[in-house]
């Protein structure tokens, strides 16, 4: 694709060729006018005596053969042997004794979906709800947190210096809003988890939805003592917003704001680690805002891949 100040856009080529063939400009003068070599000139003078105005847009840069190309037997085994025994690349290279780049371009090129976005059990892509519009259904909760004690906790001082430094270093509460359409999330931490802080969190974060366009019509929560309150339930109704609550011990509705509290988690996590700064660590009272950057669908995707070990999931998440 041509930048924005290229000489030849498929606007500019049809000038330079009726210069040359039409006005009977020479090739050399004409490539001086429009700053290309004569070489170019005389090319899309030759294209537009040939095809006309037809020829002047871009074409295919694929050859017309390919003839090193993998056999079309040798793709259906690299298939059956991925939908059958859903191996990766590299196992299916050294069972067909292949070299790994090839298996993934031909996966690839027929589009099989990778193996963490399938079902392990069935092999079936997992697809998971996900609303029409911004503002349709916007999820709600917290994240308890432990604080780390000024100078660090056991992970930089060591365990028996880390359990002198602990004490009564407390809680912090990430609360969090994440649209389901549009990922738009709203978090802040927060020195509790009561009705009135809660009721003031979603305050401010329906005034930033509200400011980026989005009309919130559902909230959804879990089950927590501050979300079955009766000032949470009237800032809703005011806003003439509806309210939806999780079944009990199901977290799997809400995989959108599982993802972001674990981004969060993370970030608040490494920094214990030393010179970790540029990932932009929340502190109490911060005010954080951001989108996802993944396609619709992925991060539930993710959230059902994920590792049982938390750590590897922080690890995970981060990247």
């Amino acid at each position: 694709m041509p930048h924005r100040n290229a000489p030849l856009t498929e606007t500019g080529r049809p000038r330079l060729a009726r210069c040359v063939v039409e006005d009977g400009w020479p090739p050399r003068r004409a490539a001086e006018r429009f700053q290309v070599s004569p070489t170019t000139a005389q090319r899309w003078a030759d294209r537009y005596r040939t095809f006309g105005e037809a020829g002047m847009s871009d074409r295919s840069s694929r050859p017309r053969t390919s003839p090193r190309r993998t056999p079309t037997r040798t793709e259906r085994r690299i298939i059956k042997v991925r939908v059958l025994r859903r191996w990766g690349p590299a196992r299916i290279a050294h069972l067909l004794r292949l070299v790994p780049s090839a298996v993934h371009r031909v996966l690839t090129r027929y589009g099989l979906a990778r193996l963490t976005h399938l079902d392990r059990a069935t092999g079936r892509v997992i697809r998971r709800y996900e609303r029409d519009r911004p503002g349709e259904l916007v999820h709600v909760d917290i994240k308890k947190l432990g604080n780390i004690p000024d100078g660090g906790g056991h992970k930089v001082l060591g365990r028996q210096a880390g359990r002198e430094s602990r004490s009564n270093a407390g809680y912090s509460y990430l609360h969090t809003a994440v649209d389901d359409r549009s990922r738009l999330a709203y978090s802040e931490i927060l020195t509790d988890e009561k009705k009135e802080t809660a009721t003031g969190f979603w305050t401010r974060a329906q005034a930033l939805f509200t400011q980026a366009g989005i009309t919130v019509e559902r909230v959804l929560t879990d089950n927590g003592s501050c979300y079955r309150s009766r000032d949470w339930r009237d800032a809703l109704a005011a806003a003439g917003i509806a309210h939806k609550r999780t079944r009990p011990y199901r977290p799997r509705p809400q995989p959108h704001r599982a993802i972001h509290l674990g981004r969060q988690e993370n970030q608040l996590d490494v920094v214990v680690g030393g010179p970790c700064a540029d990932f932009g660590v929340l502190v109490r009272g911060e005010v954080v805002q951001h989108t996802y950057s993944f396609s619709p669908g992925q991060q539930e995707r993710r959230t059902l891949s994920r590792p049982r070990n938390s750590r590897h999931r922080l690890r995970r998440w981060i990247r």
